[in-house]
């Protein structure tokens, strides 16, 4: 558990509107939440995540990063998955940038 409430993987940009859930299955804990269709992507749950790391080689579009090494332009989905989980109203925010962020439905074709 991360009783700091430091999250050491963060779902990124490449996740947008496909929602794969392979690191689904391989999580140990559950801490990778799908939302449903309210969610555009998928996020990790910053107080049951182990820091395990087994939810990164089975994305199959690399959306997954150690939080500190989250590509630059993609930094903010460090708050973004960390904020989904503070309130009902954060979480409204957080679904309301994204979908500011990313107004159109992403292209996933090629993606498994």
């Amino acid at each position: 558990m991360n009783f700091l409430n430091e999250m050491a993987y963060i779902i990124t940009e490449t996740c947008v509107d496909l929602k794969d859930k392979s690191c689904v299955d391989v999580c140990p804990v559950d801490c990778i939440i799908d939302g449903g269709a309210e969610d555009r992507l998928l996020v990790i749950n910053p107080d049951e995540c182990i820091d395990c790391g087994a939810c990164v080689d089975p994305c199959p579009v690399a959306a997954i990063y150690p939080e500190d090494e989250v590509p630059p332009e993609q930094k903010k989905f460090i708050p973004w998955n960390f904020d989904y989980f503070k309130s009902d109203a954060d979480k409204a925010r957080v679904r309301a940038e994204i979908n500011a962020a990313y107004p159109e439905k992403r292209k996933t074709e090629g993606a498994p």
